[in-house]
């Protein structure tokens, strides 16, 4: 018997080829749902994220309103795209007392503004005006008629180009004697011993002299282990009695010597 032969598919297999033919997917839904997402973010902050209040504390030479406009923020200006690295870069450069500046940003709608101010704890004569500067040798400007009574004179320095808010120069250029300063005025200031400090002598950078308390000459040297020369005055000035006066030589920075007047 001769065999016969269907050509047709069975209803099955004419619906699993159909169930194989690829399906149109959309090809801007997503990025048009990121774009629309996106606008609406950007819409919220602009309109919800603008400033409304700012405080400002710690400043004591400077007005709450001079701050402000060197740093230039405004009321309504967005939180969020304001730009803090070139505000602080401003308010450094006009403003010579401030040492360090903290931006907050309180959202909504509120920026707190924290100030830390250098503070003069010396003067440099150059002519017949007195300089001052802090405990990092930057230059703060004049001392006013009372405020040289009140910082460390520091002889022996010829200064260069003295500019506000610029740290020391001098006119050999030697930026080895000026740091050495400022290491000098950091440990006195940071060990609190800035306030007895009559004078600084730099004549000689290899033998760096202060006066304290109208009863010692402390010899300190070069600069070399500053740190401890001081650990070490400190340690002979604890030992001598109330009414000792005299020269405390810490210059080799290992034995201190004690030489009455």
């Amino acid at each position: 018997m001769a065999a016969s032969i269907n050509t047709k598919q069975p209803p099955e297999n004419r619906r699993m080829e159909k169930f194989r033919l690829p399906r149109k997917k959309s090809s801007i839904a997503g990025p048009l749902m990121f774009f629309l997402v996106m606008v609406a973010i950007i819409f919220v902050m602009s309109v919800f994220f603008r400033v409304s209040d700012v405080k400002v504390e710690g400043n004591l030479h400077y007005t709450d309103e001079e701050i402000i406009r060197a740093l230039d923020i405004e009321q309504g200006d967005n939180l969020f795209f304001f730009d803090r690295f070139a505000a602080l870069s401003r308010a450094f450069a006009k403003l010579p007392y401030i040492e360090e500046v903290t931006i907050e940003r309180k959202l909504p709608n509120k920026v707190k503004i924290i100030i830390t101010e250098s503070e003069a704890l010396a003067y440099i004569p150059l002519g017949d005006e007195l300089w001052t500067f802090d405990h990092s040798c930057k230059m703060l400007g004049k001392a006013t008629a009372d405020e040289d009574q009140k910082l460390i004179p520091v002889v022996g320095l010829e200064p260069g180009t003295l500019l506000i808010g610029e740290k020391m120069n001098i006119a050999d250029g030697n930026e080895a004697t000026v740091d050495y300063l400022a290491e000098v005025l950091g440990q006195l200031e940071g060990r609190e011993l800035n306030s007895s400090v009559t004078r600084i002598d730099f004549s000689d950078p290899q033998n760096v002299k202060f006066s304290y308390g109208g009863k010692y000459t402390v010899v300190l040297g070069s600069n070399r282990d500053t740190d401890r020369k001081m650990g070490m005055f400190v340690s002979v000035m604890s030992k001598l009695k109330e009414g000792d006066m005299g020269i405390i030589d810490v210059s080799d920075g290992s034995v201190a010597h004690f030489r009455p007047y």
